[in-house]
């Protein structure tokens, strides 16, 4: 017997066009004797509906969609992820489809309310396992967090199912694969059931799902491991009820993967949304550089724009640098002096700051110059403005709101400083497009002269390192300091995470590609008093 994966790129919201493509893995599985289809979690709506689950016309429309895809396949077993509505009770769910019929439909056991999700919110928990049995093949069916505790895999076992099929909308962050097999593996030591493990694929607002569907047999051996980032039909073969070996390609290390991430978060956010492109403000610095990079690779260089706004305190070398960028990337560039604005600025504020000395109102107003001229190209064009702040300036407000920070999608929100650096080598490895000096030279915003980010900042790789104790391990102050760093370090870093909350508050959606970005899964009160040592 011959199983298929759809690892599928959803659109959220859009059930005839999601149903089209689950129809079209369906006839290609089948071409190829596939007697099953797995298709991911809330495969027919796209994952995470969010607050349209409030909503009873969304279940109507599932469940009216669900019904016409049951009669569009006939020949082959599809599994289906859905919501379902049962009387009052709202459940996340898997329907079982065959020649017309929903044969049965099952309900996730257990629904995660922690980082960026929050099922509870949503739905009732299910209690009833759901066992198929094809060809005297029983098959047990599990929804993504099931997996990751032991009441629904345990429940599918007791009810004779000998191999589980797991429908997951699992996103990304770094190392995540690696767990998933450890969990998957877990599960199997306690039921002795074979798991076939199916992922959504593609970007979702902050969210991307990286696919990578894999099986594992009985004893928890990896049987097949499918492409990460791309849609997949993957093909597995049972014999005598045992998984048989198949494809298995290798997981891509940290930077490849984080740049595939952040590739396919820039391409479906900006396609999903049919913008017809992006712009951004090139600067001659490594954030810039490398968002553009991103840009380019995910949407091609016709759908890219860049813009250098030098100012008075802008080096040459930044100019250079930034021409010499777009033209290896061919990339459509403009070159706009925000000097004369800046002036008349000035003079402008001159009478109601007489007496008073230059300081960051002055380096914020180019900042806010650059943000006004992007946000006109972006209304006349219609293209997108995406913004090139890192996460090591979301920490600490080192950045400028409605400058820098205007825009409408954050490509390096949840990238720290230390992977921008990595993260454009990478780049480079796959041949040349950020010039060297972007990436060897002292980091600055030149907003004033002789300016460098360490002036305002611990050196990047104590920044970096603190913030992720700080905001990705919820590490306590005094924790932090045990790890060797200087309490003085400490205390600076964390109290700029602190008095910055309205910042980040106010920023664009970004990629998320750790455990802890600042989206979904960051969620600090702005005005507060409780400080103490947290």
């Amino acid at each position: 017997m011959k199983i298929a994966i759809a690892q599928m790129n959803c659109l959220l919201g859009d059930l005839a066009g999601n149903s089209a493509k689950i129809i079209d893995f369906a006839q290609r599985a089948k071409a190829q004797g596939a007697a099953i289809l797995l298709t991911p979690e809330m495969s027919l709506c796209g994952y995470p509906p969010e607050d349209l689950l409030l909503r009873d016309g969304f279940y109507q429309a599932c469940a009216a969609a669900l019904e016409s895809l049951a009669k569009s396949v006939s020949g082959i077993t599809l599994i289906v992820g859905h919501p379902h509505k049962q009387g009052k009770l709202h459940y996340n769910a898997a329907s079982i489809l065959r020649d017309g019929q929903v044969l049965s439909t099952y309900c996730k056991f257990e629904l995660p309310n922690y980082s960026v999700f929050d099922e509870k919110r949503y739905f009732e928990v299910g209690n009833q396992p759901c066992v198929y049995e094809l060809d005297g093949v029983k098959f047990g069916i599990n929804i993504c967090a099931d997996v990751w505790e032991s009441a629904a895999a345990k429940a599918a076992a007791e009810a004779g199912a000998t191999v589980l099929l797991v429908l997951n909308a699992s996103p990304y962050h770094m190392d995540k694969q690696q767990t998933r097999h450890e969990v998957v593996r877990d599960r199997i030591k306690e039921t002795g059931m074979s798991v076939v493990y199916a992922n959504l694929v593609g970007g979702q607002d902050e969210l991307v799902f990286d696919g990578g569907s894999f099986a594992m047999d009985e004893s928890g051996e990896l049987t097949h491991q499918f492409a990460a980032f791309d849609e997949v039909l993957g093909m597995l073969e049972l014999n005598a009820g045992k998984l048989v070996v198949g494809e298995k390609v290798e997981i891509e290390e940290d930077e490849a993967s984080i740049y595939r991430a952040l590739c396919v978060g820039v391409r479906d956010y900006i396609q999903k949304n049919r913008f017809p492109g992006v712009l951004l403000g090139l600067s001659g610095g490594i954030d810039s550089a490398l968002t553009l990079a991103v840009a380019v690779d995910a949407l091609g260089a016709d759908k890219v724009r860049a813009v250098m706004m030098p100012s008075p305190y802008t080096a040459q070398i930044s100019i250079d640098d930034s021409r010499e960028m777009v033209k290896i990337l061919n990339v459509p560039y403009e070159e706009l002096d925000i000097s004369p604005t800046f002036n008349v600025l000035q003079d402008t504020l001159a009478p109601l700051f007489v007496g008073l000395p230059a300081d960051t109102t002055e380096e914020n107003l180019q900042a806010r110059i650059r943000g006004v001229l992007l946000m006109a190209l972006s209304n006349k064009s219609g293209s997108l403005v995406l913004t090139t702040g890192n996460k090591s300036e979301m920490t600490t407000g080192y950045c400028t709101l409605y400058g820098d920070m205007a825009g409408g999608f954050a490509v390096l929100k949840d990238v720290s400083k230390t992977w921008v650096y990595r993260l454009s080598n990478y780049r480079n490895t796959l041949g040349r497009v950020i010039p060297e000096r972007i990436i060897t030279r002292p980091p600055s915003a030149e907003l004033k002269p002789d300016q460098t980010d360490q002036d305002s900042l611990p050196p990047y790789d104590v920044l970096d390192a603190i913030m992720a104790c700080y905001v990705e391990k919820n590490m306590s102050i005094p924790q932090i300091i045990e790890e060797g760093f200087a309490e003085a370090d400490v205390q600076r870093v964390v109290k700029l995470i602190r008095i910055n909350e309205y910042k980040r508050r106010q920023s664009p959606v970004g990629i998320r590609i750790t455990d802890r970005s600042f989206g979904k899964d960051w969620r600090y009160p702005i005005t507060v008093r409780y400080q103490a040592d947290f």
